[in-house]
């Protein structure tokens, strides 16, 4: 008894220190729902104040120059309703936005009042008449970039959009590619909501407003700003999925920004009606669109709706890792590579492999911060591959080859797609290790770690045999080009000692089917199998240990002749500082575990088991191994490489959009058209 409750007194601490010193802590939230929603015409429209909402006092200016600002207080919508007769016979850039301006502030009332057909009206009207400050020709020479008020027109359009799409929500008519009916005080239109993106329409499920949530649990927020609706849209599965489409996980989100043009006045329907089309454009394929003839960016945010899909129950916390980790046989059934964002057939993959008691989680720091980059997201896509890391990591690089075979089948089964030629794989910590074994030919050598005879006279049932060949015979992966390692444990690491081996058999509960397996074959074949040890290696942490026998033919086995491989390695600062306390917080933890086996390094790999000679690059970042390939120079240096990729590939010099998705040219006509004439959404 007093043995058993030691052990799992040892097993408790074990896992603390693994926690901290290997999987690192993940945040428990990456967003956070706002009391109220972001609006940037909080402050300048007074929108939560006592006496508010209220104009600026620029247009208050105005209104007074009018004659308009005590009519105004009294009966807001009269006045308004005299600036614009005002507006249609002498039109102006500075009337343009004072009626903006006040009719956001007459739709906001009419909310509050419930009066949602009013301000329907009333928002549609604020962002038409932002729009023709923004857009029309006839103010080319008053619009001034510059000044403020610019600035806060394309805020009134988007709020305003923004109201209006709440609405349409509330009454279930924001479907793409349905056409709902919109009957205001002025007129009636047809909205159509359309997409323009690698898109189905059954694709989308459900929206969510960015300006509701807060991004929490990623460092750097990635947003660029324009016109439009920043959205996130939640993905539902559907019949008859194309091929790439498996690989998307559940509850998966896509960035959005939604625009509205104006049909010209010759694209009206039957009855009279207006035609609009709201267009949902991906912010992954472009950031910039064509709207009246001239070039527009979009408002855009990359970071917000990857917070939110990482709230979702796959990636979320370390339940994941821990299922990966101590369970791999049932664990196998989530294994396999998943997409985070529309398949792209131009665009490079980059493949990210996690380590250690970890999972795809890991590498959203680095996600978020190189697809915020417009150089790398424009041509590179970003997979992840999931897999149990309780088994050696050999029977991981295993079914990883196995996994990009079949992705390759199933997106290019003809093989045709010169652009997944170009792959390339990031590994960190013993997802490196994983991802270096996509690029070597096996040849003899890997057998012979075992025996010096022919495989062929290995006695084993024919399954057996199969896997066993496909651990021991394998071929470098002629569609990865470049390798990056992070963290890796080239030579091993010293964190794999005697205890935590011992602690790993504890707690790592591998398939009793492939352990019984290899009992019979070490059994069956007592003559043939000259050196056991690899066959007795059952878990991850002893595959890991210095004296591991795979490692030392790694480290021989050169890379194939067309794939480049880069280092990044770790070393812990000893001096004072975040990084040197977190040092010595993780080491008084695990004392009792890992011991002073571990010398200069990450904390968990030393220097000169993770350092390479040979390598295309090689550079040293001053980081713990939970955070290297968090670190700003990692991720900096990542995103180097993936340049000269680009350029030695010649990439860079293709078009990434088929003209299939090119965003057609819907424009309004202001020439023909009064300040009346533009309708009110």
């Amino acid at each position: 008894m007093v043995g058993r409750r030691f052990c799992r007194a040892f097993v408790s601490v074990s896992l603390i220190s693994w926690t901290i010193s290997v999987a690192g802590c993940a945040s428990s939230n990456f967003v956070m729902l706002r009391d109220i929603p972001a609006n940037p015409l909080s402050v300048p429209l007074e929108l939560f104040s006592r006496n508010g909402p209220e104009p600026t006092e620029r247009t208050f200016q105005l209104l007074r120059r009018y004659d308009l600002k005590k009519q105004f207080q009294e009966t807001p919508q009269e006045a308004t309703d005299r600036l614009q007769r005002l507006a249609q016979e002498d039109p102006s850039a500075e009337k343009m936005y004072a009626l903006a301006e006040l009719a956001y502030i007459n739709g906001q009332k009419a909310a509050q009042s419930a009066d949602m057909s009013t301000a329907l009206d009333r928002y549609g009207e604020s962002a038409t008449n932002a729009y023709t400050y923004l857009l029309d020709a006839r103010f080319d020479w008053e619009r001034n970039p510059y000044d403020p008020q610019f600035r806060r027109a394309c805020d009134l359009y988007n709020g305003a959009l923004e109201q209006v799409l709440r609405i349409l929500k509330k009454i279930g008519e924001l479907r793409p590619g349905s056409t709902c009916v919109v009957e205001t005080k002025q007129q009636t239109f047809d909205v159509s909501v359309v997409m323009r993106g690698a898109w189905h329409e059954e694709d989308f499920g459900d929206f969510e407003f960015v300006s509701d949530y807060r991004v929490e649990g990623l460092k750097n927020h990635y947003r660029t700003y324009g016109l439009g609706v920043p959205l996130i849209a939640i993905r539902k599965s559907h019949p008859d999925q194309e091929p790439h489409e498996k690989y998307y996980p559940s509850g998966l989100v896509f960035p959005v920004t939604a625009l509205l043009r104006v049909m010209p006045q010759e694209n009206q329907v039957a009855g009279g009606r207006r035609r609009c089309v709201l267009e949902l454009h991906d912010p992954l394929v472009s950031s910039s669109i064509r709207v009246a003839n001239r070039l527009v960016p979009l408002e855009t945010d990359l970071s917000t709706p990857l917070g939110y899909f990482l709230e979702q129950p796959l990636f979320k916390g370390k339940e994941l890792a821990t299922q990966g980790l101590l369970h791999p046989g049932p664990a196998q059934k989530i294994r396999g590579l998943y997409m985070l964002e529309p398949y792209d057939p131009q665009k490079i993959p980059v493949v990210m492999v996690h380590g250690l008691w970890s999972s795809p989680l890991t590498w959203m720091e680095m996600f978020n911060d190189l697809r915020g980059l417009p150089e790398v997201r424009n041509h590179y896509q970003f997979w992840f591959y999931l897999y149990p890391t309780g088994q050696p990591f050999w029977i991981s690089a295993t079914q990883f080859r196995e996994d990009l075979m079949d992705n390759r089948s199933a997106l290019d089964p003809q093989r045709q797609n010169s652009v997944l030629d170009k792959m390339v794989l990031v590994g960190h910590s013993m997802g490196g290790l994983v991802s270096k074994m996509q690029a070597i030919d096996s040849q003899e050598d890997f057998w012979k770690i075992v025996s010096q005879q022919p495989f062929d006279e290995l006695t084993a049932t024919a399954e057996v045999r199969e896997s066993l060949k496909k651990t021991f015979f394998f071929q470098a992966n002629p569609s990865i080009q470049r390798v990056i390692t992070i963290a890796t444990p080239h030579r091993g690491s010293n964190f794999s000692n005697g205890r935590t081996q011992l602690l790993s058999r504890w707690l790592i509960d591998m398939p009793r089917k492939l352990v019984g397996a290899r009992d019979q074959v070490l059994k069956d074949n007592p003559e043939l199998i000259a050196d056991r040890r690899l066959f007795l290696i059952d878990t991850s942490i002893e595959s890991l240990a210095p004296e591991s026998p795979v490692l030392p033919v790694m480290l021989n086995a050169a890379l194939a002749p067309w794939v480049k491989h880069h280092n990044i390695v770790g070393l812990v600062s000893h001096e004072a500082g975040e990084t040197g306390v977190k040092e010595r917080l993780v080491s008084r933890v695990s004392e009792r575990i890992v011991g002073d086996d571990v010398g200069e390094g990450d904390g968990i790999v030393e220097f000169a088991n993770a350092h390479l000679e040979n390598v295309s690059s090689e550079i040293v970042v001053d980081a713990d191994h939970t955070g290297v390939h968090r670190h700003p120079r990692s991720i900096l240096e990542v995103r180097r490489i993936l340049m000269d990729h680009l350029k030695e590939t010649g990439h860079s010099d293709k078009s990434l959009i088929p003209p299939s998705q090119v965003p057609v040219r819907l424009e309004p006509d202001f020439s023909k058209s009064v300040i009346r004439a533009l309708p009110p959404l």
